[in-house]
């Protein structure tokens, strides 16, 4: 956003009254350096923009125009999966479940832990990415069976990762939910094959990507056609090994409080640690996130893959989501 003075206009004034707003401004000035408006840092407060042309020197006020008006028109609007509310005023979602789907009767017990600890989507993969070729990648459409199947019987909607344009139309058939992975987040083609199926998107941020580039992925989606857009914050890259990701809180923050937008959070990717989770999970619901994903097994032990994080079935119900 720019900022254009009147002639005569006390800058100093004008840049008073900005930071009083919550703006972070750079000056503009001319060939002669005199100050002739601010340029708005894009970390500044969210504000009323029509604010700015009433104040005392501003001659006008300029607006770039947005690069995702789709996103922009899901502000403050609320997703449905099947008979769950993601977003607006209502109450947030815990959606609970394994890293992979490992057999029919493991998702069954898990998918009875996750109902009643209160959860209202249950998650797990079927197709799994996975960073060495060697380990368990999951059971593809025969796990999508297995969980559509225990979802049914305990009153749960499902959610689950398409991981490419071949798989879409087979999880598609399935799933009430579809999850983009971080990995994939810049898919494009990916992004288009998924949106066409006019289903709701859980969107996972990418472990390098700015806010820009998460919210122009949604963008993608809501242009192909997708019902709705949620935002998964699951950590991205830091530099310090304690966490296995980065936590972005402010991230949540910005998209729920000044983009209204709906925003789960997953602390189980995002620190990797088992006894962070619960108090990063209040965290997020504390800064305005409108669910958590969190990774749960009934035998962490034998889990075949992200057994060091999931959550035990007492530990998960200790989130207060059951009634």
């Amino acid at each position: 956003m720019w900022i254009r003075l009147e002639n005569e206009a006390d800058a100093s004034v004008v840049a008073a009254q900005l930071q009083g707003m919550g703006l972070w401004t750079r000056a503009l000035e001319d060939a002669s350096g005199c100050t002739t408006g601010f340029a708005v840092e894009p970390f500044s407060a969210a504000i009323d923009w029509q604010r700015l042309d009433q104040l005392d020197g501003v001659a006008e006020v300029q607006r770039p125009r947005s690069a995702h008006p789709r996103v922009d028109a899901q502000m403050g609007q609320e997703v449905v999966v099947g008979s769950v509310y993601f977003g607006a005023q209502n109450e947030p979602v815990l959606i609970a479940g394994p890293c992979a789907i490992e057999s029919a009767e493991q998702v069954e017990a898990i998918a009875a832990v996750v109902a009643q600890a209160g959860a209202k989507v249950l998650r797990g993969g079927a197709y799994k990415p996975r960073s060495s070729p060697y380990s368990f990648s999951g059971h593809g459409q025969m796990a999508l069976a297995w969980m559509r199947q225990a979802a049914d019987r305990h009153g749960l909607a499902v959610v689950t990762e398409v991981m490419s344009e071949a798989e879409v139309d087979g999880v598609s058939a399935v799933a009430d939910m579809l999850q983009i992975g971080s990995r994939n987040m810049q898919n494009f083609a990916l992004l288009r094959s998924v949106g066409q199926r006019h289903k709701p998107v859980l969107l996972k941020r990418g472990v390098a990507a700015t806010v820009e580039e998460w919210l122009l992925a949604g963008e993608h989606l809501l242009e192909a056609g997708a019902s709705g857009v949620v935002f998964c914050e699951r950590g991205i890259s830091g530099f310090d090994p304690h966490t296995r990701n980065l936590l972005d809180l402010g991230a949540v923050a910005l998209l729920t409080t000044a983009y209204k937008l709906p925003v789960v959070v997953d602390p189980s990717h995002a620190v990797g640690r088992r006894d962070l989770i619960p108090s990063l999970a209040q965290a997020s619901l504390a800064v305005g996130a409108n669910g958590l994903m969190i990774e749960t097994h009934v035998d962490s032990s034998k889990a075949l893959s992200d057994g060091a994080q999931a959550l035990s079935p007492d530990t998960l119900s200790m989130l207060g989501f059951a009634q």
